[in-house]
């Protein structure tokens, strides 16, 4: 059995090796020629997965090791009788950490207390959830906006989407990409959008990048509508606007959900659903293989002020602006969007690291709510 597995899924080799002979792909550049004879397709959200790609091919199964599908034709695949799978909440933690060393950083650069701030969440799924709770850890209020949610759950606990704009310090977006139906969040994120937001607010998107409008952002950056915007996606990627970079506060290539363990667990999810197709059992065990923490203890800093102390924390085991300034680096070269995300750093989740020399139990607390170890 041939199975061809996207370059970006760590692991990947060593998992799919154990069901049939792995063929290493570049899922950007993927096509039909490639896959002839190939019959599990193990992918990430760069490769298109339609007609086009696997028409005459022996394709029967195909894994995406991300949370969205909006790369995928499930109707296609489904009358073709292709099974498809995707790994929702695989890097939830991964995104919510960015998440984290966003508001830190904002917090920081621009003299924003984060303590008592609304973060509004529009969109509370397997993400969004988690990063209310580091919110919260971070003592921040926090809205909530998910309408099929609140369809299905009843309306406590959630509120609209404009009472969210308007009373939100914050926004972070953490919805599917969907053009059409009950709750279309194509260009969600418009000109109407922006000026229901408070004035001044902070925006962040590291949900899909046509969700927001990027010339309404750019309008809403220059007329001060709001103070600062983050962005991980993008509209057009890898080709993204030179424009909006130069205006973000933090722009990265899509990486918000590039954890080491938020790429295994997308690995996993798509190696454990082929073998249900394949009806085999799973004979590879990640533990065997993961490397040892980059960080796996350091002190807490101690320099007397709380939001500081957080964000030098959380620097030392992920720092989000040294993402953004290989973006700025590199953005030039057309290639150099995908280039940055194929070569990304190791990059571990905060469970990796034990903070010691706490001083009280309220930072320990805080502390361990961010998901770092206390020993």
């Amino acid at each position: 059995m041939k199975i061809a597995v996207d370059r970006n899924m760590p692991l990947g080799s060593e998992a799919f090796s154990t069901l049939g002979e792995v063929a290493i792909i570049d899922g950007r550049v993927l096509q039909s020629s490639d896959i002839m004879d190939t019959s599990i397709l193990a992918i990430r959200s760069t490769t298109k997965v339609n007609a086009a790609l696997l028409q005459d091919t022996a394709v029967e199964f195909v894994g995406t090791a991300t949370i969205g599908t909006d790369h995928m034709d499930i109707p296609y695949l489904e009358e073709q009788g292709i099974t498809w799978m995707y790994s929702p909440g695989c890097n939830a933690r991964s995104v919510a950490e960015y998440i984290t060393a966003a508001l830190l950083q904002l917090a920081v650069t621009h003299n924003q207390p984060l303590q008592g701030q609304t973060l509004g969440i529009i969109g509370v799924g397997n993400v969004g959830s988690k990063v209310a709770r580091q919110a919260e850890a971070l003592d921040m209020h926090v809205l909530l906006c998910d309408p099929p949610r609140a369809r299905a759950e009843g309306p406590d606990g959630f509120c609209d989407c404009h009472t969210l704009l308007a009373q939100s310090d914050f926004v972070t977006m953490h919805v599917p990409l969907e053009r059409g139906g009950t709750d279309p969040t194509f260009h969600m994120a418009n000109a109407d959008f922006f000026a229901r937001m408070k004035r001044g607010a902070f925006f962040l998107n590291a949900a899909r990048g046509a969700i927001v409008d990027t010339q309404a952002l750019l309008e809403a950056i220059d007329a001060s509508r709001i103070k600062a915007a983050v962005l991980d996606t993008w509209e057009a990627e890898p080709d993204i606007s030179r424009d909006l970079l130069h205006r973000v506060a933090i722009g990265t290539p899509h990486i918000a959900g590039h954890s080491f363990e938020g790429k295994v667990n997308g690995t996993l999810m798509v190696y454990e659903a082929a073998c249900r197709f394949l009806q085999r059992t799973p004979a590879f065990d990640a533990n065997q293989h993961m490397p040892p923490p980059i960080l796996p203890e350091t002190p807490m800093p101690a320099s007397g002020n709380a939001i500081k102390d957080l964000y030098l924390l959380v620097k030392q085991v992920y720092d989000i602006m040294a993402d953004d300034a290989r973006l700025r680096e590199t953005v030039a070269d057309k290639t150099g969007f995908d280039t940055l995300r194929r070569q990304y750093p190791i990059r571990r989740e905060f469970a990796c690291t034990t903070v010691t020399g706490i001083s009280t139990d309220p930072i320990a607390q805080q502390v361990a709510a961010l998901g770092f170890n206390i020993p």
